[in-house]
């Protein structure tokens, strides 16, 4: 792997090890048996996030950013949307990871060559 790009693309080592911390919460914050939204929710958005994360780490491109970005805006209103708000630490865990990986990912997107090149061809101002 080139050090060049794991420096430049830190963001998305740290979405990688806020999908792998979203994954195992459940187990680790021992959320109650009742919240099973809470807890497929965090499995399966945490699964997601180190799978996205991944391949930008080894194959960054702007899309793999826009998903972890979409992935994150989801976390941050899931625990209203899935009725867990009510249960506070497995709410703010879900929001702070959100707002990190949206941030993490939203960072590294507009921080690529590629997006920007692309947003100055397709989003010219008059």
């Amino acid at each position: 792997m080139d050090m060049k790009l794991s420096v430049k693309r830190w963001q998305d080592w740290g979405n990688l090890l806020l999908g792998a911390w979203l994954f195992v919460s459940p187990w680790v914050m021992q959320y109650s048996s009742d919240l099973p939204n809470a807890i497929w929710n965090a499995h399966l958005l945490g699964a997601a996030i180190v799978v996205f994360a991944a391949f930008a780490v080894y194959i960054p491109r702007v899309w793999e950013e826009a998903l972890n970005t979409a992935l994150g805006i989801w976390m941050i209103v899931s625990p209203w949307v899935l009725g867990f708000a009510s249960e506070k630490s497995v709410a703010a865990n879900a929001v702070v990871v959100g707002i990190l990986v949206a941030a993490f990912a939203g960072w590294a997107m507009v921080h690529d060559k590629n997006f920007d090149k692309w947003m100055h061809e397709h989003h010219v101002t008059h």
